[in-house]
């Protein structure tokens, strides 16, 4: 049964030494039996590859194979019997006769050798594979992502404990080295990667490390100056209003806006716009005085 190596491992005939041995190594990890188990088809795959990487890495058994096609394990008895019978029908024809030997073996030993079998000199083998990596998401709410917390993963039945640093941003992914898939033969494992997504909130807007919101103020504290209190991510906050604020002015509450990702201490700032109510349902007197109020602006 002829077994067309190249194709195998889906390299050109042409290919260099070390595109076999980047291709043979991409698929040997994708297909191991450790990493698809029950997985019959990924098996037969995975002895094929092995074959096929044996042969092609070896510069005299790939020139044989190149030479003598399925034959090439008989290379050699073949040239003998091409001395020994003086001729051979390739020399009359000017071409190549290859000479059948019925080899019925589907696949040979070299899976054995190379994977913790006993190969030709007595010895063990065994080829070590890095484990395979984990992606994962994680809900964040903007409040957990404003402090320091730890949270509890279920990974591949496994609990582990991680630390989420405050100051994490939307969409971004950390490492945690080792919790990926176990390695194989000894290998390392893999690693496991989690990207956060922080869900929008009602009240606080974030750009970097910014905090935007809006505060409400009533006619008369905007006209008058007074005092309020507004909600911030790190607790209630008093502000004094200037007298004749108008509706939309800003402030910045240095400090307040959003923590420094691994930067302990250090915070960005929260701004804080106005944003002036009208008054509804006066009654009868409160218009009389906003008349009055009218008339004494007028006679400026």
């Amino acid at each position: 049964m002829f077994i067309d190596y190249y194709k195998i491992l889906g390299v050109d005939k042409k290919a260099t030494p070390a595109e076999i041995k980047s291709a043979y190594r991409k698929l040997a990890r994708k297909l191991h039996p450790d990493l698809n188990p029950n997985d019959r088809d990924a098996k037969r795959k995975f002895q094929e590859i092995n074959e096929a990487n044996e042969v092609l890495s070896d510069p005299e058994k790939r020139k044989k194979y190149d030479q003598y096609g399925e034959n090439w394990k008989h290379a050699d008895e073949f040239k003998n019997a091409q001395q020994y019978d003086g001729q051979s029908s390739s020399q009359a024809s000017g071409g190549r006769n290859y000479q059948s030997f019925n080899d019925e073996t589907e696949f040979s030993d070299f899976f054995e050798s190379l994977f913790g079998g006993i190969g030709g000199s007595g010895r063990t083998r065994q080829v070590k594979f890095r484990g395979e990596d984990y992606n994962a998401e994680l809900q964040l709410d903007l409040s957990d992502a404003y402090e320091t917390h730890q949270r509890t993963l279920n990974v591949n039945n496994k609990k582990i404990r991680i630390t989420i640093p405050a100051g994490i941003e939307n969409g971004q992914t950390i490492k945690i080295a080792g919790h990926g898939g176990e390695g194989v033969n000894g290998g390392p494992n893999g690693d496991l990667f989690i990207t956060f997504q922080i869900a929008n909130n009602p009240y606080f807007r974030r750009l970097g490390n910014d905090l935007y919101t809006t505060a409400d103020l009533d006619l008369y504290t905007a006209v008058l100056g007074g005092e309020i209190t507004i909600n911030t991510l790190d607790g209630k906050v008093k502000l004094k209003v200037k007298p004749e604020t108008q509706n939309g002015s800003k402030i910045k509450l240095k400090g307040k806006g959003f923590p420094v990702y691994k930067s302990r201490g250090k915070s960005g700032d929260l701004f804080v716009t106005y944003n002036v109510k009208i008054p509804t349902n006066l009654t009868e007197r409160q218009k009389e005085l906003f008349f009055e109020l009218l008339k004494s602006q007028t006679k400026k």
